[in-house]
């Protein structure tokens, strides 16, 4: 795992942003299992890959990480477990080009618990931005006239709001390694998968997509992303998460004929552009700062 380790950090960016793209294309190709039967085979393979990773890591010391990882690492693990349960919902219920543009919002939801939970102060850009971002999502949202898909759209939201919990976490406790709660967060998925379904075996062509869903995009994934985050500014971690909300409706629409409506196209751009506006003001303040130092 060193081969991984060593890699440049927005480079495992961008390999985990690619790997996340599919988990709309996957989960829409699933045949006849329901979401909670999904969850919980695509749950079961993102443990086992995480743990894997962490044996191999850590060796020895592999209950010692869990160990240290503490409450935060707990807490963490729990949060993001909701947030993957909050992702299938959002992709079995409404189109993958909403829940992407949903998540990309992630950034202005940091932004609102950094001020609240790390007394970060929130510029006149950043509120445009989160003006911005509200805008596009009402406009997508309210263009969701079935209960279905408006339940769906909803549930997007929880994944850009446990992912922004999480980095106050790592912010708050930058010593915790994280990975240990990604473990914590599949086996929390794999329980409520099993409570919710009422059989858990599926076919064997569903099964290998769990397989592919929990060790190629969830697992690689969530991995690259961990591992590359803490050798890349926050700022250019997110523009580089941006490809997973544009590279996710293009998978949809080339392999399962899944078009996004004019709406969604519209407000889904609305929401790209207050994000980069955000990152554009992140740049030029840091970069301000480097000139007058």
């Amino acid at each position: 795992m060193n081969v991984v380790r060593n890699l440049p950090g927005p480079l495992l960016i961008f390999m985990g942003a690619c790997s996340l793209s599919f988990g709309g294309l996957i989960v829409k190709s699933f045949e006849g299992s329901t979401l909670w039967q999904i969850l919980f085979w695509r749950s079961i393979f993102f443990s086992l890959t995480v743990l894997t990773f962490l044996t191999i890591s850590y060796k020895k010391k592999l209950f010692t990480s869990f160990y240290e990882s503490g409450l935060p690492g707990f807490f963490g693990g729990i949060i993001l477990s909701i947030g993957f349960c909050g992702y299938v919902f959002a992709m079995y219920n409404t189109t993958v080009a909403n829940t992407n543009f949903i998540i990309s919002t992630q950034v202005l939801f940091l932004a609102i618990f950094g001020y609240f939970f790390l007394k970060e102060k929130i510029s006149a850009i950043t509120l445009v931005s989160i003006i911005l971002a509200i805008s596009g999502v009402f406009l997508m949202i309210g263009n969701s006239l079935s209960p279905g898909e408006m339940s769906g759209n909803i549930a997007a939201f929880s994944m850009p709001i446990t992912f922004a919990i999480l980095i106050i976490l790592v912010r708050k406790f930058p010593k915790v390694d994280m990975v240990p709660a990604q473990f914590v967060a599949g086996i929390s998925c794999c329980i409520i998968g099993f409570l919710l379904s009422e059989k858990i075996m599926i076919s064997p062509h569903d099964i290998f997509l769990g397989f592919v869903a929990g060790f190629f995009q969830v697992g690689f994934g969530f991995i690259f992303i961990t591992i590359g985050a803490r050798t890349t500014p926050s700022a250019m971690v997110g523009i580089i998460m941006l490809s997973e909300s544009i590279l996710g409706p293009l998978w949809a629409f080339l392999f399962v004929a899944e078009r996004p409506s004019f709406f969604t196209l519209i407000g889904g751009a609305i929401i790209l552009f207050s994000v980069l506006l955000q990152f554009y003001f992140l740049f030029y303040s840091n970069k301000k700062e480097k000139v007058i130092n």
